[in-house]
């Protein structure tokens, strides 16, 4: 076959064809330590079709754009905040999907302490936290987005020190074992988590006590560095229940 045959097959190939959007979609969790909640963040929808409705907040992948350089502006524009934990989750492709256009969208999920949260870049967007528990209808197929994030953070919770990207710098046990158990879903008996996590040396204990429940008061902890990093690379096994 002579080179101009094969150019004129390789421009068929690819602009014979009808071409599908591209987008990005952000399942963004954080725990809120005074209700003791696992929560996600939603987005009254700002387009047709499903105007109004509730929403994962995302965008299209603009022409020379990386998916997970679209994922990132996503988050840190809504956030103010830059090197969030975000990862991405899987790829949503059903022809009927979307009744707008053919798009095929890459979720992502992502994991935000709440007192890192900007409140007026949220206003901008109207949005909300909504317990795990309690999520409402959701346009296109992001139902199934959340549920199949919250799967993975079950996996990951398992596997991985993600707490530290969920908990506040200094932090009680209790807020602790409460973020895994919303986590799970389940509760986990008390004495065998302070037991596990405590050997794996990822926890510093702190002359500081928190006072807002009692006035006892319980110790706070912060998580080592160090150990954090050696896990996070090689990881570990660890389940409560």
């Amino acid at each position: 076959m002579n080179l101009k045959k094969t150019m004129v097959l390789s421009n068929t190939y690819y602009y014979g064809n009808h071409p599908i959007l591209v987008a990005v979609d952000n399942i963004i969790f954080g725990f809120d330590t005074v209700e003791e909640r696992l929560k996600v963040l939603l987005f009254k929808r700002l387009v047709e079709p499903y105007a109004g409705e509730w929403s994962l907040i995302g965008s299209f992948v603009q022409e020379g754009q990386n998916i997970d350089d679209a994922a990132s502006s996503v988050l840190e524009e809504l956030t103010g905040i830059t090197g969030l934990y975000l990862e991405q989750l899987k790829t949503y492709g059903n022809a009927d999907r979307d009744t707008g256009e053919r798009v095929i969208s890459i979720a992502y999920y992502s994991l935000l302490k709440l007192e890192e949260d900007n409140a007026q870049l949220r206003d901008q967007h109207d949005s909300f936290w909504f317990d795990i528990s309690e999520v409402p209808n959701l346009v296109l197929d992001h139902g199934q987005m959340v549920k199949d994030a919250i799967r993975k953070l079950k996996i990951k919770a398992r596997r991985s020190p993600i707490g530290f990207e969920l908990l506040p710098e200094k932090f009680t046990l209790r807020q602790f074992k409460s973020l895994y158990e919303q986590i799970y879903q389940a509760e986990i008996d008390d004495r065998n988590f302070r037991k596990k996590i405590l050997a794996t040396g990822l926890l510093d204990k702190l002359e500081e006590k928190d006072k807002t429940t009692s006035k006892k008061g319980a110790f706070l902890y912060t998580f080592n560095k160090e150990k954090y990093d050696e896990y996070l690379s090689r990881g570990f096994d660890i389940q409560f229940h």
